[in-house]
């Protein structure tokens, strides 16, 4: 019996995860001059937009957001295309000394974001790097843990969390489904 989509998050969720992932981040960042929030394109920065607009909406004063392609810097990078797209990253000033929330929107094996740590120290040297993922699926293959999560949903092989955004043209959600989880 194949297994069915599953709704995890709806859109009403989803919101509500971004307003507690906002409430923790600012618990502990009391100065946005000092932060720079980063997403891993394409989810995480559609995600990170949407954290550094919640941010300043709350403080009052800009938060800066960029977003990161970490498409080189993946170890799979050769297996996924002999000729890969390359998006641009785009960080609004130097990273240096700055308290960077690295934003992504499912955790499974780390492999993204240990590319991502990668591809931030290219660009200087950070005071801290933070992570925040809207899920946490489990499955790690790598010593990562996630700093800020909205949902843990440990799943089993033969099942995917796919984030679907309106930045994407669909209805923002968090889905269950078949198939073999994306090695990320």
């Amino acid at each position: 019996m194949a297994l069915e989509k599953t709704i995890a998050m709806t859109a009403a969720e989803v919101d509500a995860a971004l307003e507690r992932l906002t409430d923790e981040v600012l618990a502990r960042h009391k100065n946005l001059d000092e932060v720079l929030v980063v997403g891993i394109r394409t989810g995480g920065a559609f995600l990170a937009q949407r954290l550094a607009d919640k941010m300043q909406r709350r403080m009052g004063q800009p938060a800066r957001v960029g977003v990161l392609d970490i498409t080189l810097y993946r170890d799979d990078w050769t297996q996924l295309s002999h000729k890969p797209l390359v998006g641009k990253t785009d960080l609004p000033r130097s990273i240096d000394d700055q308290e960077v929330v690295l934003v992504d929107d499912v955790l499974f094996t780390g492999r993204t974001v240990r590319a991502a740590l990668d591809a931030l120290i290219d660009y200087g040297r950070p005071r801290r790097i933070e992570l925040a993922v809207l899920v946490d699926r489990g499955g790690r293959e790598l010593p990562i843990q996630p700093d800020y999560v909205a949902l843990v949903k440990k799943l089993p092989p033969g099942q995917r969390v796919n984030v679907y955004l309106r930045e994407m043209g669909r209805t923002d959600e968090v889905a269950i489904e078949p198939g073999p989880p994306e090695r990320s």
